[in-house]
């Protein structure tokens, strides 16, 4: 960007609600600037019937997972039942079969998707690190750096979440179709974080997490070890809780369930996101709360694998933050994943508006909806963004206020009827750092992304 760039949407959300007849000035350096008039020579883009909402962020991405859409949907010939297991198993296929090339065309695919939904970052966590073989490349991060590429290629701001995996869980046998994703050891794991922070850190819509797998995937050693790193200034994200398998390992392994690990460790803390935290007893979430930890909800996989739900009115209630992911990729709609997340709860508790603050605001539940994939997101990868507010990158979407499914809203429902009922067709543009990635609903990229990953998919499953 070279100019100032004023966008001029009918309704701008902003401090907690829609504001109509205000614009977002956004400087050369892709920041919003503080409210006012329009700087004279600034460029204006006029956005006529449209509401303009801060950018959603997707706290955990699986994006090459992306591959398997629809191919894991049945029970497999011999089994009475599939589950997360057996689905695992069909997702190493794909895992295995992968080169460089691959992974960006598959990551590039999802990225798309996730622009054209509203998504302008992601937390990509991220375990494809060697050959196929096990063998480390001589980059050993030459996948994270595919990952990155693809992101960026299709415009959207990445927190890589380097995935740290030492062994197939406790006392159980090496499985080979998991050598990809090995680290020798902990200081192995922390030292390729940290270099692939230092080769990214000219970019500044490119950061680095650290992502212990799971409680099943590395030991208590590792899990000490990274509480006192010096790589511990990243954000951390871990798988737990997810299925009760983990915590039956969690307490035979070390006595304790896998929060109340994590919290004897060091672990725990603002900087600290929980994936799922589904399968969570009531002294966990206590514990969640008082270490203001973020839980990472992914309810679309939660609810595609047979998860379970994530208690997230307890979570709340005891102070944890709730953030969003697309997680494998089964949909990508990080709105659609807000309100799955209300829906599950609904049916677990049988009422209505389960996560609403209780203020008596007809916007109160959407907004805390929407904080989820925003707000909350950002604060899980460590990112100043989510929020439309001087000094912030202009990170946003837009959606058409006479699409069908938007049609009788009214000022006061205006922001229920997008984060409860809006369609992913109803977003239109989406800019990071204030450059439009999508325009009136079309991506450039769209075509030949989508004309590369038809042609990986048949060659993958030909």
């Amino acid at each position: 960007m070279t100019e100032l760039t004023v966008y001029q949407p009918d309704l701008l959300y902003t401090k907690g609600r829609f504001q109509e007849g205000h614009s977002l000035c956004v400087s050369a350096e892709g920041l919003i600037l503080h409210e006012g008039p329009v700087p004279a020579g600034a460029r204006t883009v006029r956005l006529p019937g449209r509401a303009l909402l801060p950018g959603l962020v997707n706290g955990h991405s699986h994006a090459f997972q992306r591959l398997i859409r629809g191919r894991t949907e049945y029970v497999a010939a011999g089994r009475e039942a599939d589950d997360f297991w057996s689905w695992r198993e069909a997702m190493y296929r794909a895992a295995e079969a992968l080169g460089p090339d691959d992974v960006y065309v598959a990551s590039r695919q999802a990225f798309v998707e996730m622009a054209l939904a509203g998504i302008t970052t992601v937390g990509e966590f991220h375990y494809l690190h060697h050959q196929a073989d096990g063998t480390p490349y001589a980059d050993r991060n030459t996948l994270a750096h595919a990952v990155i590429r693809a992101a960026r290629d299709v415009g959207l701001r990445i927190c890589l979440l380097r995935v740290g995996y030492a062994r197939a869980g406790f006392q159980v046998p090496e499985n080979p179709r998991q050598r990809r994703f090995i680290d020798k050891d902990v200081d192995a794991f922390v030292a390729s974080a940290e270099s692939l922070a230092r080769e990214t850190k000219g970019d500044a819509l490119v950061n680095v997490g650290l992502a212990p797998h799971s409680v099943r995937a590395v030991p208590r050693e590792w899990l000490t070890a990274l509480a006192s790193a010096p790589a511990r200034n990243m954000p951390v994200h871990m798988h737990v809780a997810e299925q009760p398998k983990e915590i039956e390992a969690c307490l035979a392994e070390n006595g304790l369930r896998p929060v109340a690990l994590l919290a004897d460790v060091g672990l725990l803390g603002p900087g600290f996101t929980a994936v799922h935290g589904v399968h969570l007893s009531s002294a966990e979430v206590t514990l969640l709360g008082m270490a203001k930890a973020t839980v990472c909800a992914c309810p679309s996989t939660e609810r595609n694998l047979g998860d379970g739900i994530v208690p997230a009115d307890a979570l709340v209630s005891a102070g944890a933050r709730i953030s969003l992911g697309s997680d494998s990729q089964a949909t990508v709609d990080l709105l659609d994943e807000a309100r799955q997340l209300e829906g599950h709860l609904r049916l677990a508790r049988l009422r209505r508006a389960v996560l609403d603050p209780g203020r008596g605001e007809m916007s109160g539940l959407a907004a805390r909806l929407l904080d989820m994939a925003t707000v909350e997101g950002a604060h899980s990868l460590g990112l100043p963004t989510g929020r439309l507010e001087p000094g912030a990158p202009a990170d946003f979407f837009t959606v058409d206020l006479n699409h069908p499914s938007l049609l009788g809203a009214s000022p006061e429902s205006m922001l229920a009827a997008i984060v409860l009922g809006a369609e992913k067709g109803a977003v239109r543009e989406v800019a990071v750092a204030g450059r439009l990635v999508v325009r009136d609903g079309r991506h450039a990229m769209a075509e030949e992304s989508g004309r590369a990953f038809q042609g990986l998919s048949r060659t993958l499953y030909a």
